[in-house]
């Protein structure tokens, strides 16, 4: 299956859009890019959160996230 990004921001608004989706049933994979550039030492700015679903929940996802 393949995954596409469906949001992309700060942390704290990438844990509730993901919590928001896990609850309408929506599994969900975060890359964080303010931890990988933490590890590799150095900084991070603008959208380092980014939230992936499964194609196929792509209509659904977006129409929570928009809501």
């Amino acid at each position: 299956m393949a995954m596409v990004k469906v949001y992309g921001g700060s942390e704290i608004m990438a844990q509730s859009v993901q919590a928001k989706l896990e609850e309408a049933g929506i599994s969900t994979i975060i890359k964080d890019n303010i931890e990988s550039a933490t590890l590799a030492g150095f900084g991070s700015f603008g959208q380092t959160v980014q939230i992936f679903v499964n194609e196929e929940d792509v209509a659904k996802a977006t129409g929570i996230i928009g809501a």
